[in-house]
């Protein structure tokens, strides 16, 4: 099941605030990380558990490694010197992507949920709940690195971690909200609790990967942290707000969800 988009029709506002967000990812993934491949950037500026456990930068030689399934000898990069702290880093690893399928999945993700977050909280509110959403999605994955006996020295990148709260805050905020899906062959409409819901069940699931000690290369702990800070400080970050379908309750009157 994959979200294609949501019902927008009572939106108040203009997103400007996830508008730049896109725009910045993208910006980070062309011009700095060239599309990808520029791995220097890339191990430079990403968050690596130990650094942030340490507080000191870590820089390893370059590997190589012989992939198993091909036969493929390819070269593994270390990690780069870190010129700023270690600790930025996990703001600045939210606006990198490893691929074209990393950014496109998080930007089209970020395009159907993060607007209606930012129509209820606001701009400034909106941007403050992404950014500590996705610090403590990338914590939540640092401590898992360790609890799982992971390799701390393995860097981690992406919005998904930030985009997983704002999520989580959309299934708190609009249940009932119809999201567009493409399920099997067919374009269909659920409510957020079957989409967003269905999505972080998959997350547990694929989760329980790591704990065989298998890793797929994706940071479950962080979308699975990132949701739960979502859930829990969306209505901290709203404090104040009226609830969330009552500036919109001649909408509602009209259209039954």
């Amino acid at each position: 099941m994959l979200p294609i988009g949501d019902d927008n029709r009572d939106r108040l506002t203009t997103p400007y605030v996830n508008w730049a967000l896109i725009a910045l990812n993208l910006l980070v993934f062309v011009l700095f990380q060239g599309l990808g491949e520029n791995i220097a950037f890339t191990y430079t500026f990403s968050a690596v558990p130990q650094e942030i456990v340490t507080g000191r930068d870590a820089v390893t030689p370059d590997e190589t490694v012989l992939d198993p399934s091909t036969g493929r000898v390819y070269q593994l990069p270390g990690l780069q010197p870190t010129p700023i702290s270690v600790y930025v880093t996990l703001l600045v690893s939210l606006f990198m992507h490893a691929g074209l399928a990393h950014i496109g999945g998080n930007m089209l993700f970020l395009w159907i949920f993060g607007d209606n977050i930012e129509d209820y909280l606001g701009h400034t509110r909106y941007l403050i709940f992404y950014l500590v959403c996705g610090v403590l999605a990338s914590l939540a994955h640092v401590a898992a690195t360790y609890a799982l006996g992971q390799n701390p020295l393995t860097p981690s990148l992406g919005a998904s971690g930030a985009i997983s709260g704002v999520m989580g805050g959309y299934l708190l905020l609009f249940p009932q909200r119809r999201v567009t899906v493409l399920m099997f062959r067919f374009i269909t409409q659920v409510p957020a609790i079957v989409a967003v819901g269905m999505w972080f069940v998959l997350q547990l699931v694929n989760s329980l990967g790591m704990l065989g000690g298998q890793s797929d290369g994706v940071a479950y702990a962080a979308h699975i942290g990132g949701f739960i800070a979502g859930l829990a400080l969306v209505k901290v970050f709203a404090l104040g707000k009226p609830p969330a379908y009552r500036p919109r309750r001649a909408y509602n009157d009209r259209y039954r969800f």
